[in-house]
């Protein structure tokens, strides 16, 4: 049988106030990239995450930013690599301290296109990771989408894991659609389905201008706070059930 990872991002709490239906979402998921206090969450939000995921059985990856909650942590910011890779490692702390069983991270927003480029920002982050890898006695796996971020996560010995997304719109490059821009964000549960199906059993996926791109991924992403998320999320696992594709943490 096929199988593939189905991630969201959740645990996204901001003054208190979630910004999806993370109960919802961790029924029909594999994997949860919480967020850990630089974009969105606190130390609650962190603790009831984790106790979600035991739960349904989810794994948890940390889902790191710029500390920018302000912005949601999706506006691009000039960091001395220093502190960055600071900033990374205290995310990761937290979530740890909050009682997870870190099996993975995903950077997010603007740190995550970031570190597709930007080698030196790339570097800061896999730094973080590998020195918590360390810490856990076992290599964490980056996700995210190919570019310098894969190749540092090599240079500190972390494997490398490729997503791509459901409720995003890609352009033919590969690279997704800017949120600013017309067709970024996808809200069909059945086209969103029927994508989900194509990506598990083809590996590729149609962008704005209809050109097929690759995208051989192992992790499929559904944001939380996407529109129509619950609805999306638990069409493409019937979509995916009834083509013989498994939903399975592949940590």
């Amino acid at each position: 049988m096929a199988e593939i990872d189905l991630n969201a991002d959740l645990g996204e709490t901001v003054d208190g106030v979630p910004t999806a239906d993370d109960e919802a979402m961790f029924a029909v998921i594999s994997s949860a990239n919480v967020a850990c206090g630089g974009h969105a969450g606190d130390a609650a939000s962190m603790r009831e995450a984790v106790v979600r995921a035991t739960r349904f059985a989810v794994a948890v990856g940390a889902h790191p930013s710029y500390p920018d909650p302000a912005n949601f942590g999706r506006v691009a910011t000039a960091m001395d690599p220093a502190d960055l890779t600071a900033v990374v490692a205290d995310q990761l702390a937290a979530l740890v301290d909050a009682g997870a069983d870190l099996r993975y991270v995903k950077p997010h927003g603007a740190l995550y296109h970031a570190v597709i480029g930007d080698r030196e920002q790339a570097d800061a982050v896999a730094r973080a990771i590998a020195d918590r890898s360390a810490l856990l006695g076992r290599p964490l796996p980056v996700l995210g989408l190919p570019g310098e971020i894969a190749v540092a996560a090599a240079s500190v010995g972390l494997p490398f894991v490729r997503e791509a997304f459901l409720d995003r719109g890609y352009l033919p490059d590969g690279s997704l659609v800017p949120r600013t821009h017309p067709g970024a964000l996808l809200d069909d549960p059945e086209a969103v389905a029927a994508r989900a199906v194509r990506l598990a059993r083809e590996g590729v996926v149609e962008s704005v201008d209809g050109s097929i791109v690759e995208a051989d991924a192992a992790s499929l992403c559904v944001h939380g706070d996407s529109p129509a998320a619950v609805d999306m999320a638990r069409a493409v696992r019937v979509a995916l059930d009834a083509a013989g594709v498994e939903v399975r943490a592949p940590w």
